[in-house]
């Protein structure tokens, strides 16, 4: 069995360009598809929690020239933040996961009340598909790699965003995220924060294998984070996992010989619950490094 899935949740979809829903929150989006049914505008508002702070989540479909396929494109944000240059930080999602469900354990709503509250200044999530090859062109032509180095960065940028100043990724997505901090060190050009929650670090081949996003051992040792510790340079690094997670010997062996800026082991599984404990210390950790450009 892979990683779970993440469950499906309610959204509220409609073809146009605003629509306002009930919350008085209204959002915008556009398509990029060559197909007519996909050039219709897909919309949904989010809101969830019982706080008065409540996050804006906007949706878009748009073309991917990396995998080669349209992908979602999903936006989470503070509401009420000034979106002009706003830092974001590229979310991640795990195996079977997708972007309109990359914010786990509520990560959104906590991002969301903290800025409300002054304790954290304001910067956002995005997210996009990315497949279940742990985030390399396992599949020749795609390559979800190259997506999040090129063409992420040019989507903030035609939209008003800030560039991505950290990544931030859950299980699948947690390999992704060190993987892509080191992409990002070896352009010279290294991410100032890196958030892995609990990062899909496997120790051994017959259990990665089985996932098949990978062509052979070589091909995983080249890019497992186990075997090139050093590599993210001198991105900061949080870690945070369960003490019943499957992947725990390896998340403990990397924060043992990384020691990393932060490096925490709480009780808690491979699941939701466990998120919702630690995606207040993420939005912390993250809130050092996020600084809006001048």
């Amino acid at each position: 069995m892979g990683e779970p899935r993440y469950s499906r949740r309610t959204l509220l979809a409609a073809i146009g360009g605003i629509i306002a829903t009930a919350t008085g929150v209204a959002t915008y989006v556009s398509s990029s598809s060559s197909e007519a049914t996909e050039q219709q505008i897909a919309t949904a508002d989010r809101v969830r929690g019982t706080g008065a702070a409540k996050p804006t989540v906007r949706f878009e479909r748009v073309y991917s020239a990396a995998r080669r396929r349209e992908v979602t494109l999903a936006f989470y944000l503070p509401t009420g933040a000034n979106p002009r240059g706003l830092p974001m930080s590229i979310l991640l999602h795990g195996l079977h996961g997708d972007a309109r469900h990359a914010s786990i354990g509520n990560l959104d709503e906590v991002l969301t009340s903290a800025v409300a509250k002054g304790s954290v200044p304001a910067f956002g999530f995005v997210a996009v598909d990315g497949g279940d090859n742990y985030w390399h062109e396992n599949t020749p032509g795609d390559d979800p790699m190259a997506m999040l180095l090129d063409e992420v960065p040019q989507w903030l940028r035609e939209r008003g965003y800030g560039e991505p100043f950290a990544v931030t990724g859950v299980s699948m997505g947690g390999f992704g995220a060190l993987l892509y901090a080191r992409r990002r060190a070896e352009r010279g050009d290294p991410i100032a924060a890196t958030a892995a929650i609990s990062p899909g670090l496997i120790t051994t081949w017959p259990e990665m294998a089985k996932r098949r996003a990978f062509k052979n051992e070589d091909e995983w040792v080249s890019l497992d984070p186990l075997r090139h510790l050093k590599a993210t340079g001198p991105t900061a690094l949080g870690v945070w996992i369960g003490d019943r997670d499957r992947f725990i010997e390896g998340t403990r062996r990397f924060i043992r010989d990384v020691r990393p800026e932060v490096g925490t082991v709480k009780s808690g599984g491979h699941d939701d619950g466990f998120y919702r404990k630690v995606t207040p210390d993420v939005v912390q950790f993250l809130a050092k490094y996020a600084k809006r450009a001048v």
